[in-house]
C-alpha cells in the first residue's frame, strides 16, 4: 500500500457542521412529504451524516426521521481484492423501507461502485418509492451513472489524490483532508 501525504485541509470542524445545516435545509426544501423520508448511513461515515442530518431535521421540524445503517461489504464489486477475510458489521434498519423515500448517505462520492453496492443491499430490504443519494463530497472521477442530488461541496481532484472525512464518532475529530499518494 502507498504512503500519503497531507495537501491541505478542505473543511474544519465549523465548515462541516455550516455545510450539514444547509444540507438538511435542501432535503427539507425537497421532499414533498416527510412522513415517508427515512435516512440511511452507508458504514462507515455515511453513518454520522444520516444521524447528525436527521438531529438538524428534529430541531428545525421537530420531526423524526428514521435512520438506517447500511453494510455493503458482501455487495462490493471488488470484494476479493480488499481481503481474504472481510470483516462485515451489522445493517441496522428498524423500518419498512417499501414504500419509503430513501436519502441514502455516504461522505464521498467516487466512481459510483460504492453507491452501487449500497443499492443492490438496500433493495434486499425492500423496494423504497425513491431512493435519492446525498454526499458530504463529490470528487468526480465516475465509473458508473450516479449522480449525488445533494452535495455538500464538490472537490476537483487528481486520480493520486484522496479525499479523507474524519467525524467525531469514528476519528475523534471533525474535518476533511485532500491527501495524495506518494510513491
Amino acid at each position: 500500500m502507498s504512503e500519503t501525504r497531507e495537501k491541505a485541509q478542505l473543511m474544519s470542524a465549523s465548515e462541516i457542521e455550516r455545510t450539514l445545516v444547509r444540507l438538511a435545509h435542501e432535503v427539507l426544501e425537497r421532499s414533498d412529504d416527510l412522513d415517508r423520508v427515512a435516512f440511511i448511513g452507508i458504514r462507515r461515515r455515511g453513518v454520522p451524516i444520516a444521524q447528525r442530518l436527521a438531529a438538524r431535521i428534529n430541531s428545525l421540524e421537530a420531526r423524526d426521521i428514521p435512520v438506517g445503517i447500511l453494510d455493503i461489504t458482501l455487495y462490493r464489486d471488488d470484494l476479493t481484492t480488499i481481503s481474504n477475510q472481510p470483516v462485515l458489521n451489522a445493517t441496522e434498519i428498524s423500518f419498512p423501507v417499501a414504500g419509503k423515500d430513501i436519502i441514502l448517505m455516504d461522505d464521498v462520492l467516487y466512481t459510483g461502485r460504492t453507491v452501487r453496492a449500497a443499492l443492490d443491499a438496500l433493495f434486499d430490504h425492500g423496494r423504497p418509492a425513491r431512493v435519492q443519494l446525498l454526499v458530504l463530497i463529490d470528487r468526480g472521477h465516475r465509473e458508473l451513472p450516479i449522480e449525488a442530488r445533494f452535495v455538500g461541496r464538490a472537490v476537483q481532484t487528481t486520480d493520486r489524490e484522496i479525499i479523507e472525512v474524519k467525524f467525531k464518532e469514528i476519528d475523534q475529530v471533525d474535518k476533511v483532508l485532500l491527501v495524495e499518494k506518494v510513491d
